[in-house]
């Protein structure tokens, strides 16, 4: 069967002699390259990585155009399985570095998601973990300036940022997404760290941006 789309995400992958069963111990990047003589391999790529992928793209542009993101990423990772190197980095960071190319295509629509935010009262913040509450009141707080900051950030600054913070990456993956050296990522985030800092007030933004784009 040719792979020419991304698999509903609903449905199970296919357990034929093409497709492996998604419960096999086979790797991400062996799976990668099985699926260059055997498509119907990606399926369990896509189903392994799906969900997360698509939490992203709605932390980034919201709800609407996450299925949009998602489903473009996988579309384009199955059309360049063939570059990629097992060598180079694990599948994951791979992902997200296509999906973080799509993001940026919308920067305004991310603009906005963020602005909505902002809007948001606090107090519809439900969650028993007294943590993850006092985080969320504490962006409500700082939600309209704490927007601006990231709608202010260079483009490369907050894909790193976000990275971080929302695909919990770290330093090596996120340059592995990005095609970046460790202590470009790493100036990068702290630049990005101390100017939301100076916009909040001297707030830590590791307490809020993950919570404040949930």
């Amino acid at each position: 069967m040719a792979f020419d789309r991304p698999p509903d995400p609903g449905a199970p992958p296919r357990r034929d002699a093409a497709a492996p069963d998604a419960s096999a111990e086979a790797s991400d990047a062996a799976l990668i390259v099985r699926s260059r003589r055997e498509p119907d391999a990606f399926a369990v790529i896509f189903h392994r990585h799906f969900a997360e992928i698509h939490r992203y793209a709605a932390r980034r542009l919201g709800s609407d155009a996450a299925d949009d993101i998602a489903a473009e990423t996988f579309l384009a990772a199955f059309r360049k399985r063939g570059r990629f190197d097992p060598a180079r980095g694990t599948v994951r960071p791979w992902l997200y570095g296509i999906a973080t190319r799509l993001v940026s295509q919308h920067r305004r629509s991310e603009g906005r998601h963020y602005r909505a935010l902002a809007r948001t009262p606090a107090e519809r913040a439900q969650d028993g973990h007294d943590d993850r509450v006092a985080a969320r009141v504490t962006a409500g707080g700082a939600g309209a300036e704490l927007a601006a900051a990231l709608d202010r950030l260079p483009r490369g600054d907050r894909d790193v940022l976000l990275l971080v913070a929302l695909a919990d990456l770290s330093y090596e993956e996120v340059g592995q997404a990005l095609g970046l050296k460790t202590g470009t990522v790493a100036s990068r985030l702290n630049r990005a760290r101390r100017r939301l800092r100076e916009a909040l007030g001297g707030t830590n933004p590791a307490l809020i941006v993950e919570e404040s784009t949930a």
